[in-house]
């Protein structure tokens, strides 16, 4: 974190492009309030704390692009940030202009011959799956921050979410962007086409650049017909083992869309810590299971939650199995996997990694890893959860019950590289879902293949040669 004092260096340093920028936009565009400021400058889990000299809030493309050719004339560096629900501290200025995209919310245009939607930026994730759905269609990206994250910050960061199984990352959701460039010009990649083999497919640079290659300002994304229904079950198992063999009994044609695995522990958060919560089970099982299936109805639902899960009970591969009723007893369902994060700010100081695996190898991960971050810190608690049936795991590992927060937090390096050195021996990544931001910039330029570092480096370089786009994030 950057101090009061450092703060206003960085200010008076930079009075003549701050000066630029206010008396070029609407006093509706911009605040050096830092009361108002404040709560975009801290991350969700408090593990990054940032400062703005002066945070921007344009309104449209051309007061973005207005922004960024002043930034640029006047060497000032730029944090692009949405709904602030980042998690690698990508959207966290350290001194940095912060240019918030947020009041960019507009939905321009809906076709439902083409099935696509031109969002802009700052439209929450929620108000893109609303207004789909008032047109009979599906954008089937699923978060649980979906009420507050961004369509920009989605595709800046590749966001996955717990539908990845059927219709991928957000990279696979979207036909083209809109992105304002370090110069200050505006790339158009909007398009309804499908098919277009004119050259590089540009508009992919920049999903899953966080930010430093430009600013997205809207995106064209792809919409689906709404399934007839959706069966949800949730099932207890003896083992993570159990619930990778599960998994391949649970593919039925392409209706599987959703399998979230929790942990007893995990469970245990949710219901304690979380209110109107409870465990839908009579008795103890060490882990869950949460399967979603679409169907044409009902009838066809059931059949196929009872064509599977009755089979795997009779052998004894899960213990018990609870199929929703109702959409109301859906919605409970999922609420218990949605509330996994916010239960764990109740146990205590917690060191977490959002990695990937190949799916054969989660439960022998899960074995290594337990044994491994046990060595380097006693007693510590390991909550794995999240989207095995695409191999993404979120393993957080909470402190010893009794322990000093400060003291296990400083083994986070520690912890994280031996992590890290499981999911290379295994195949894995280093990040799934949220992106590499400042937290993981260093581990991934001392394990990714030199190569594929020099392309990424060759990129920045070429598009942001004064390095102004978010210049402290990934690379």
């Amino acid at each position: 974190m950057i101090g009061c004092d450092a703060l206003r260096q960085i200010k008076e340093s930079n009075v003549s492009g701050i000066d630029a920028l206010k008396s070029a936009l609407p006093r509706a565009s911009w605040t050096e309030d830092q009361d108002i400021i404040a709560p975009w400058l801290t991350e969700w889990r408090d593990k990054y704390e940032g400062q703005t000299p002066i945070m921007v809030m344009p309104e449209s493309v051309d007061e973005t692009a207005k922004i960024v050719s002043i930034a640029r004339e006047n060497s000032l560096k730029l944090v692009p940030q949405g709904g602030n629900t980042g998690l690698v501290g990508g959207q966290t200025p350290q001194g940095e202009i912060l240019v918030s995209t947020r009041r960019m919310s507009a939905i321009r245009d809906v076709n439902t011959v083409t099935n696509t939607m031109i969002a802009e930026a700052g439209a929450t994730l929620f108000t893109v799956q609303e207004r789909a759905e008032k047109h009979n269609r599906k954008f089937p990206l699923s978060l649980a921050s979906e009420g507050s994250c961004t369509i920009g910050g989605n595709l800046s960061t590749n966001a996955g979410g717990v539908h990845v199984l059927k219709y991928g990352t957000t990279k696979d959701l979207v036909l083209g962007i809109e992105a304002v460039l370090p110069n200050g010009e505006v790339f158009d990649g909007l398009t309804d086409l499908r098919k277009d083999n004119t050259g590089y497919d540009l508009s992919r640079l920049f999903l899953g650049a966080e930010g430093t290659l430009g600013i997205i300002t809207a995106a064209s994304l792809k919409l689906f017909p709404k399934s007839g229904f959706i069966q949800r079950a949730m099932v207890g198992l003896k083992t993570a083992k159990d619930a990778v063999a599960l998994l391949d009994r649970c593919r039925h044609g392409d209706s599987l869309t959703m399998f979230e695995v929790m942990p007893k522990i995990g469970l245990d958060l949710v219901t304690t810590h979380i209110p109107n919560q409870t465990d839908p089970f009579q008795s103890e099982h060490q882990w869950f299971a949460l399967i979603d299936w679409e169907a044409d109805t009902e009838l066809d639902g059931n059949r196929i939650a009872e064509t599977i899960l009755s089979p795997a009970m009779e052998s004894g591969l899960i213990q018990d199995a609870v199929i929703a009723q109702s959409s109301q007893q859906a919605a409970r369902l999922l609420s218990l996997r949605e509330n996994m994060s916010a239960a764990q700010k109740h146990n205590g100081a917690s060191i977490k990694q959002d990695i990937t695996l190949p799916i054969d190898k989660i439960a022998d991960f899960l074995e290594v890893a337990d044994k491994a971050v046990d060595q380097v810190v006693p007693n510590c608690r390991p909550v794995a959860f999240g989207h095995f049936g695409d191999g993404n795991i979120h393993y957080n590992i909470a402190q010893p019950i009794g322990s000093n927060r400060d003291d296990f937090l400083s083994q986070w390096d520690l912890i994280s590289e031996t992590v890290f050195d499981i999911v290379g021996e295994m195949g894995g990544s280093i990040s799934a879902e949220h992106g590499i931001g400042i937290m993981k910039r260093e581990t991934l330029a001392n394990r990714a293949h030199p190569t594929k570092m020099a392309l990424m480096r060759a990129v920045k370089q070429a598009i942001d040669p004064d390095n102004i786009m978010n210049p402290r994030v990934l690379i």
